[in-house]
């Protein structure tokens, strides 16, 4: 699988939530890279619950500057970061029983909605925060 490659089309023009995707994108290639690993992994354990943190440490921010800002998707954005904060519990459970196909299904999850979720959900507030004079 590719891994994911960060150029500026996906910066959504606030300096923090940028770095904080680079960091996420970084955490999800890590993810890529070990393909060959089996769930039984403790690195894919690992990198996943890390992943999983930062994500959640990720969307606080976020979400907080959507209510700061009065940005008025914020429900939305709140409840697709649940979402996947759900579907990656179940990953981590899936690693834990030891299910075969989780590696695949983790990759396969994570590049597609970090992808989809950047390039789509998040440049929605690009413009909204710039203007607002966030940066």
């Amino acid at each position: 699988m590719e891994k994911i490659l960060w150029d500026d089309g996906f910066s959504v023009g606030v300096r923090e939530l940028d770095k904080q995707h680079q960091q996420i994108v970084m955490l999800v290639n890590t993810l890529i890279e070990m393909n060959e690993t089996e769930v039984a992994s403790e690195i894919i354990s690992d990198t996943l619950t890390k992943m999983t943190q930062y994500a959640s440490d990720h969307f606080k921010t976020e979400e907080q500057y959507m209510l700061d800002y009065d940005y008025p998707e914020y429900s939305s954005q709140k409840k697709q970061h649940q979402e996947f904060k759900k579907k990656t519990v179940d990953f981590c459970v899936g690693t834990m029983v030891h299910k075969a196909t989780v590696p695949t299904e983790i990759f396969t999850y994570l590049k597609s909605w970090w992808t989809s979720h950047i390039l789509q959900e998040d440049m929605k507030y690009k413009e909204f925060f710039n203007t607002r004079g966030l940066k």
